[in-house]
């Protein structure tokens, strides 16, 4: 496998694109903005005009999509993947989509001779940068393993967790608990502010027990200095906690404070903050503990 295509090129799909041109692939991306498409070419890829003209060469196609319908979108019809991607090609998915979306577009794929994997990544735009996703992967384990190789170009935990729409569902589950921890940090640091406590203090100490987690590590100091530039939107992790509060209904399971905090969520991004950094939880946090304005 020589050739990878990329559709979607936006905060995650352009640093993973370049890390494949790192790799020594072939890469060609498309995007509906031409900006995007020029900065792979800068970067030693290969632009495309159309997902048609993208794939019909690809050993790998890789689409990085906001949502269900984008998939679909992209996969489906005359111009799609489906229909112009070649026989025996692997078609990875690592949009955030779901499971059971992913699982029926998963059998379509196979039908047209197609390899499908679901393949959503954790890690945000700093993990895409810097190769060190996590991916959990969902599909047959045979094309797994002929994936791999392209994977770990992007990622650097990969794991095969079951048949199609198995990644789907662990990637619903790990923005359940992203959104969670970014909203206890948040309830956290309002909290040590209202004492006057050293806030990069308390992090540290914080850090180094129990309460350490890689959400304190990657947004405690972004809520501190009320940097909020998107490393991954709100407005997306309000998409996946429709996902997560969906599946769960549909599995016959309760999720009590992950439906609550899908609701603050939801509330951040209708009050027109969908497009900050899900961070940005914390101004919302910060309101209606009557601190706004520090």
């Amino acid at each position: 496998m020589t050739t990878v295509t990329i559709i979607g090129l936006g905060i995650m799909g352009l640093p993973m694109a370049k890390n494949l041109v790192k790799a020594g692939y072939d890469v060609v991306g498309y995007n509906r903005s031409q900006d995007k498409i020029d900065q792979l070419v800068e970067a030693g890829g290969q632009g495309a005009g159309s997902v048609a003209e993208a794939v019909k060469d690809a050993d790998v196609v890789l689409t990085m999509v906001p949502d269900s319908s984008d998939v679909e979108g992209v996969v489906t019809g005359e111009e799609g993947v489906f229909a112009n991607a070649k026989p025996g090609a692997l078609w990875i998915d690592a949009s955030s989509i779901r499971p059971d979306v992913a699982a029926r577009l998963s059998a379509e794929a196979a039908g047209k001779g197609l390899r499908p994997l679901d393949a959503p990544v954790s890690g945000g735009e700093q993990g895409a940068i810097d190769a060190a996703l996590s991916i959990m992967v969902g599909g047959n384990e045979d094309d797994f393993e002929a994936a791999r190789p392209v994977l770990e170009a992007v990622g650097k935990t990969i794991v095969h967790v079951g048949p199609s729409g198995s990644g789907q569902t662990v990637k619903a589950a790990n923005q359940l608990i992203v959104a969670g921890n970014i909203q206890l940090l948040a309830e956290a640091i309002v909290f040590l502010e209202a004492y006057g406590v050293d806030t990069d203090a308390a992090l540290k100490v914080l850090g180094g027990g129990l309460a350490g987690s890689k959400v304190l590590d990657q947004k405690g100091q972004k809520m501190l200095e009320r940097n909020f530039d998107p490393g991954f939107r709100l407005q997306l992790h309000h998409k996946d906690m429709g996902i997560v509060t969906a599946a769960a209904r549909e599995a016959g399971v309760t999720v009590p404070l992950g439906a609550l905090v899908a609701q603050l969520v939801a509330a951040t991004v209708a009050r027109g903050d969908g497009g900050l950094d899900h961070s940005g939880l914390f101004k919302l946090t910060e309101e209606l503990t009557g601190r706004s304005g520090r």
